[in-house]
């Protein structure tokens, strides 16, 4: 467990690392390596009554945008503040 947050948890290894992150009755998983995410998913499965919602392209407003060729991974807030602006009519 992270000491800053209390929803985000953190297991790594040699060469890869998987992190989850939780809230309220969500849970975001990431990490390089398929294979213990798909681990992870399955022992939650067994455990829990999971709904596996793919690959995230939202969380709490923030849009995911994944560029796997160039290992980048770029998070933006365009959508909710455009929301906002129009929201309060600016």
């Amino acid at each position: 467990m992270m000491e800053e947050d209390h929803c985000m948890y953190l297991k790594r290894s040699k060469n890869s690392f998987i992190i989850l992150s939780l809230y309220i009755d969500d849970i975001l998983i990431a990490g390089n390596n398929k294979e213990i995410i798909d681990t992870t998913k399955r022992w939650k499965s067994l455990n829990f009554e999971i709904k596996d919602m793919g690959d995230a392209n939202y969380v709490l407003g923030v849009k995911i945008i994944k560029d796997h060729a160039k290992r980048l991974l770029d998070l933006t807030l365009k959508t909710y503040i455009k929301k906002m602006l129009e929201r309060y009519h600016m």
